[in-house]
């Protein structure tokens, strides 16, 4: 069914602030990357033998393990922390609190001597890092029109690949030259300087901004379901229901447990590519610096392919529903035959060929996932699903992480990439079943009178 969103005529976008706002937030992705596995890359062989010299790797794999587990869970519930914080206080300054919060948690590692005080800067950094997604699931509502939501979210999706891609060798050529200590300083300032462009150019929300065109503006605001009832310039018209009210809603439930299926796979790879090659294809470390970044070359891909193929649709006059659903489902399919054939994988070239296809199906769905909160509801409300989701999703991640060990005994994979492939199918059946029709969604009361 058309809604009056589709049938009104759609102004030609003059103007490109809206793709410097979402630029800025992909450049700070990178940065969340960069600052997350500065810790990872510098523990083994300049943190821990220097703090503590007379215990052995295995000592210092349990230290490192309980101080990731203590961010995992930091992060997990600082999605839901943060995504009530982007719809109070809004995007411009939601950003500036969490990426402000992070860049002083990085540096102050520095001053980290004991498992106790990395732990708690990890905590502080976990959970002013889980400010980034929902933030910019809440600058995409905002800054873009429906029909290229997608591609934005794509965009930002794209900076973790490209994170993913640069830090481990930029921080390990760091490390040539300079102290843990000042490296800890320098990614952390990274993230301070970022907060000078953006507090310039976002200066407002796209209806009040001054430096927007005409053009632009009506194009942002006329490609949105929802509207501007209350006239503080935030996008929060539309179905904003309060936290109960959003929690009873299975469409909600069907975002939140499409994302805690879907995520984790992405935390499997992440934490787990360099063990895996170094077990079952006898990789080494310059095997890993030379080839070991592939997979997040696919995930790169994924992500901007993924929002061109949602956008391109809607353009050429699919419905949100019947595009959110095909493109989430592709993704999935994708990963699905690729995470059962790498459970058997025999050559190391073939394991990354397949890792590389399931990181590029992984971010083509994942840009559509994450638009599905400002599909469903009004701007007030973007945040607080999107936090919940986020919440969901890493915890569901710390799980897959502490499952690892468990299920690959002996170097066997076979049963981790299995449960993949389940969460994979779990995520297609969440969006089909229990989302339902993607669309704007009315208070119940409405849908019932409407139905009449």
């Amino acid at each position: 069914m058309a809604t009056e969103l589709d049938e009104m005529p759609k102004p030609k976008a003059k103007g490109k602030l809206r793709w410097a706002v979402v630029g800025l937030v992909a450049l700070a992705t990178i940065i969340n990357y960069i600052d997350r596995q500065t810790l990872s890359v510098l523990w083994p062989t300049e943190i821990a033998p220097e703090l503590f010299p007379d215990m052995d790797a295995t000592g210092h794999k349990e230290i490192y393990a309980t101080i990731s587990i203590v961010f995992v869970f930091a992060y997990a519930f600082g999605q839901a922390i943060f995504g009530k914080i982007f719809d109070w206080i809004g995007t411009r300054l939601g950003f500036v609190l969490s990426i402000g919060a992070w860049s002083l948690a990085t540096i102050a590692h520095a001053f980290a001597n004991s498992v106790a005080s990395f732990s708690i800067f990890r905590a502080i950094l976990g959970v002013s890092e889980a400010g980034n997604w929902p933030g910019a699931a809440k600058a995409n509502a905002e800054w873009f029109p429906i029909n290229e939501r997608a591609f934005a979210q794509g965009i930002f999706n794209s900076g973790a690949a490209i994170g993913g891609i640069i830090s481990i060798p930029l921080i390990g050529y760091l490390a040539l030259f300079f102290s843990w200590q000042f490296i800890f300083v320098a990614v952390g300032v990274l993230g301070l300087i970022w907060l000078i462009p953006w507090l310039v150019i976002v200066k407002a929300p796209p209806k009040y901004h001054s430096w927007i065109t005409d053009e632009e503006r009506d194009y942002i605001l006329s490609g949105q379901p929802n509207e501007d009832l209350n006239n503080d310039g935030n996008i929060d018209g539309g179905y904003n229901p309060n936290t109960a009210e959003l929690l009873s809603r299975k469409q909600s439930w069907g975002v939140i447990i499409a994302s805690a299926a879907i995520d984790p796979i992405w935390w499997l790879f992440i934490v787990w590519i360099p063990t895996y090659l170094f077990e079952v294809h006898g990789f080494n470390m310059k095997d890993l610096v030379v080839s070991g970044w592939v997979p997040y070359v696919g995930a790169m891909f994924g992500a901007w392919f993924g929002g061109l193929l949602a956008q391109n649709r809607i353009e050429s006059g699919w419905t949100v529903d019947k595009t959110r659903k095909f493109t989430i489902t592709l993704g999935c399919l994708i990963m699905l035959p690729c995470l059962l054939a790498l459970s058997v994988a025999a050559t190391p070239v073939l394991a990354l060929t397949l890792m590389f296809l399931i990181l590029f199906g992984f971010q083509t769905a994942i840009g559509n996932v994450q638009t599905l909160p400002s599909d469903f509801y009004g701007g007030k409300t973007v945040g607080t699903l999107a936090g919940f989701a986020g919440m969901a999703a890493k915890l569901a991640g710390a799980g897959i992480i502490a499952l690892v060990p468990i299920m690959t005994d002996g170097g066997n994979y076979f049963s981790i990439f299995i449960l993949g492939a389940v969460m994979a199918l779990t995520a297609i059946a969440a969006v089909w079943f229990l989302c339902g029709h993607i669309a704007p969604l009315k208070p119940r009361g409405a849908e019932v009178s409407a139905s009449e």
